[in-house]
């Protein structure tokens, strides 16, 4: 390797990817998946120098296990069951699930295959090391943290200034500039301020003592697509029992947009309504559904000052300031902010991803509240669970205009 080992510590990764995995060694060990990485920045080139770092980077990662400090970590979330964290005390990634090479466009060929429950954790891990690799051999990485730098010290005067007054959860590991910067970052925060309510990198929660924040993914709900005996259009239900039951309402901020947020709500009746904690964001209008979730917590007579709306979506701290002065006399609000602060410089930041693709064989795809965000490698598929979708929540709108006429009917009747 021309650089340093990018990632030193397998607890270097989101939380969430710990949540789903238990779940699934609880009740999916059956599932196989594969992940395909995309950048969604234009003209954005990788060289044969740069795959081999990324290559020698992923050997390295292939070769950590948990220590026992981290295993007991683990142990110490209370929502971390000890059959789990024995499970980890075996496991470490392996190499023969990653494929990586350099295609004829100069685009980076980057899939992950193998058991979904050892399969998913590699997402977070790669997009650190693509990322890190990026940047490193693209520009003056000095330079780079210098700019980082300045910005970041600006964002923790605009703090104790009082420009903003809300608190935050950093989520920036997937796109961060580097792992050392991000530690920065997060030390920052913590030393120079009281806004910072947590962290999504569990390393980094466990070194300065901070909380460790996440729920679930898209990838989450997508994988119950893959399963012959579930709908599609059911895939959210299945998805929110299934936690439920492991969780038992601990741990319970659901994700509402992996097949629209429209769909999810005809799936998030009283009994989940009551017992998950909150809702996240993460695409479409934040008003507009910050609102929708609102009013369907009004018709089940739940006050919304009880549940959290957490935003996560692409969001800085004007946006999350002006969201927080909206919502916050309406209902709990939090905020997950990941790129903003975790690569924020004079470069643009890359936009990748590493997404679930495939389940068991059969494609899985995601139908978020804003167009660019959907994807799948198969668009026959996308089509068909486009098609699945509008159909269920056609179906529900005749529904409810056949029980507004009957009222009616029975009414006029009487």
């Amino acid at each position: 390797m021309k650089f340093e080992p990018i990632i030193v510590s397998l607890l270097d990764t989101d939380l969430y990817k710990f949540n789903m995995d238990q779940v699934i060694f609880h009740k999916h060990t059956d599932l196989t998946g594969k992940y395909i990485f995309k950048c969604r920045n234009e003209n954005v080139k990788f060289n044969q120098e740069m795959v081999q770092e990324i290559s020698d980077q992923i050997d390295h990662l292939c070769s950590l296990h948990f220590t026992k400090e981290e295993l007991e970590y683990l142990r110490s979330i209370r929502f971390i069951k000890n059959d789990y964290v024995e499970f980890l005390r075996l496991y470490h990634p392996l190499r023969d699930y990653v494929s990586c090479g350099l295609n004829e466009d100069g685009t980076l060929d980057l899939t992950v295959t193998g058991p979904l429950f050892s399969a998913m954790q590699f997402e977070i891990y790669l997009l650190e090391i693509v990322n890190e690799v990026y940047f490193r051999f693209t520009y003056d990485y000095d330079k780079l943290v210098e700019s980082a730098r300045r910005r970041l010290n600006e964002k923790v005067a605009d703090f104790k200034a009082g420009k903003y007054n809300f608190r935050f959860s950093e989520f920036g590991c997937r796109r961060r500039l580097s792992r050392e910067w991000q530690d920065e970052v997060v030390r920052t925060f913590k030393e120079e301020t009281n806004v910072m309510a947590g962290t999504s990198n569990v390393y980094l929660a466990m070194k300065y003592n901070l909380t460790p924040i996440g729920t679930y993914a898209h990838e989450y709900v997508q994988m119950y697509q893959g399963i012959d005996s579930i709908p599609l259009a059911y895939t959210n239900a299945a998805a929110m029992k299934d936690w439920y039951e492991e969780y038992q309402g601990d741990n319970g901020i659901a994700l509402t947009d992996t097949i629209t947020t429209d769909l999810f709500l005809l799936d998030f009746t009283r009994s989940y309504v009551n017992n998950y904690t909150g809702v996240r964001h993460d695409s479409g209008d934040p008003y507009a559904w910050g609102d929708k979730l609102i009013d369907h917590y009004k018709k089940y007579g739940i006050d919304p000052k009880t549940k959290t709306l957490l935003f996560s979506d692409s969001l800085d701290f004007e946006r999350a300031q002006k969201l927080y002065e909206y919502f916050s006399p309406k209902a709990r609000v939090a905020f997950g902010i990941g790129t903003f602060v975790s690569n924020d410089t004079d470069e643009d930041p890359l936009n990748i991803v590493i997404k679930l693709q495939y389940v068991n064989g059969k494609p899985v795809a995601k139908i978020s509240d804003t167009l660019g965000k959907n994807m799948s490698a198969d668009k026959d598929y996308l089509r068909y669970l486009e098609r699945a979708v509008i159909f269920r929540l056609q179906r529900d709108e005749q529904m409810q205009n056949w029980r507004v006429d009957s009222k009616k009917a029975s009414s006029e009747q009487e």
